[in-house]
């Protein structure tokens, strides 16, 4: 059989009406169909059997991101499971693009999980804000994008990663100062040509050469050999990174160039998006105000932007809804519980009543607004205890002790 050129396989996501580029989230009228980004990308669902090997190895229980499908798509983490049941070493990357003074719930759910993998699997991770990419994408100046980066610094710390065993860096101000890093990223830089990154990103003649190199600086981080004061010259140590499908296409391009620069494949672990307050059809965004609740919202914003924008899969009148129940396929309150409500017995008793009409559209949201109101003044009271020390042993570049 032919091999499927690389172009073919990293072509810009477009299924009927279906956009999903790390840019641009665009679903239909019913949502995203994650099924059909399986087969379009070429990725395998996360299956029981896997969720049950994983627990046998690890001991440990799936989180309920697993359990319910929120990380539905996986590249090669039965390799990763394999490396956990012989001792080997592995390695974790997240990331988050800088562009606002909080991150949102949106942000929030690939750090949850990872610093459940790390607690899980005692591995170093590595975390990339990307403030270059912001400064080439967005209408921002270079220095802000630094600053937001520092920002968003303690909203990460503030999820309770291990300072022994997490480097978080700004691409400012890391790259500059390692060789190997930027060595790599010359490295993968050849690997990959200009039509490929066309096929891949949609890049045009009017793309800025940054944005055209850029794809190389995500990569790089995929790499043991990226950070020597964590792996020293190992470049054989291979990574597992949880984020969301959208940002797929750079690991792809990364998975494809890494056996010809004799490096691991990366291995991935695929989210869902969390819905902008207004529907399915998009994912929540710090650029819409109004789609997002922010970290850094109070108690009455909360509750305000829940009851004033969350869709609601209920119906018109009390009556009506009393007889026929809400649909929660299209609840966006009810989506979100799915993320944020752990029990799966309470989850599921609020499905049963809500679809049945014993519990209202109100009632609803005011579940979904307690528990982030919740999460959020949790939050909160750990990122003001976050310190510029706290800072300085996560960005730190000296010897790290596996």
């Amino acid at each position: 059989m032919t091999a499927q050129p690389l172009e073919a396989k990293l072509e810009k996501a477009q299924i009927d009406e279906q956009v999903i580029t790390p840019w641009d989230v665009q679903g239909t009228e019913t949502g995203i169909d994650y099924d059909k980004l399986i087969q379009k990308f070429g990725s395998q669902k996360i299956s029981d059997e896997l969720l049950e090997r994983f627990t046998k190895c690890t001991g440990h229980e799936p989180h309920h991101f697993l359990r319910r499908g929120i990380f539905f798509s996986h590249r090669d983490f039965d390799h990763i499971l394999t490396l956990k049941e012989q001792g080997k070493p592995f390695f974790l990357y997240t990331g988050r693009g800088p562009s606002a003074e909080s991150l949102h719930f949106g942000h929030l759910i690939p750090f949850i999980f990872t610093k459940w993998l790390q607690e899980v699997f005692d591995v170093p991770c590595v975390i990339q804000l990307t403030d270059d990419e912001k400064f080439l994408w967005k209408d921002l100046q270079l220095e802000e994008c630094n600053r937001l980066a520092h920002v968003n610094m303690k909203d990460i710390i503030a999820c309770g990663f291990n300072p022994e065993k997490t480097f978080i860096f700004s691409d400012l101000d890391y790259i500059p100062s390692c060789k190997e890093f930027y060595w790599n990223m010359v490295r993968i830089q050849k690997c990959v040509n200009y039509n490929q990154a066309q096929k891949i990103f949609g890049f045009d003649g009017t793309s800025y050469i940054g944005k055209i190199s850029f794809p190389a600086i995500q990569a790089c981080p995929s790499f043991s050999t990226s950070f020597p004061h964590i792996f020293g010259s190992k470049k054989d140590v291979p990574c597992l990174i949880p984020c969301a499908i959208d940002q797929d296409p750079y690991f792809r391009m990364t998975r494809d160039v890494a056996p010809r620069l004799s490096f691991p494949k990366p291995c991935l672990l695929h989210s869902t998006f969390l819905p902008a307050l207004q529907g399915a059809q998009t994912k929540m965004s710090s650029s819409d105000t109004q789609s997002a609740v922010t970290l850094a919202d109070t108690p009455n914003q909360i509750k305000k932007k829940i009851n004033k924008y969350a869709f609601s899969g209920g119906k018109v009148s009390v009556e009506e809804h009393r007889e026929q129940g809400g649909d929660t396929s299209v609840d966006v309150s009810y989506k979100y519980l799915t993320f944020f409500e752990p029990c799966d017995v309470r989850l599921a008793q609020i499905k049963s009543e809500y679809e049945s009409g014993a519990m209202l559209t109100g009632e609803l949201k005011k579940i979904l607004i307690e528990r982030l109101q919740g999460m959020v003044k949790e939050h909160q009271e750990r990122r003001a205890a976050v310190t510029d020390d706290a800072i300085a042993q996560f960005t730190a570049t000296t010897p790290m002790q596996l």
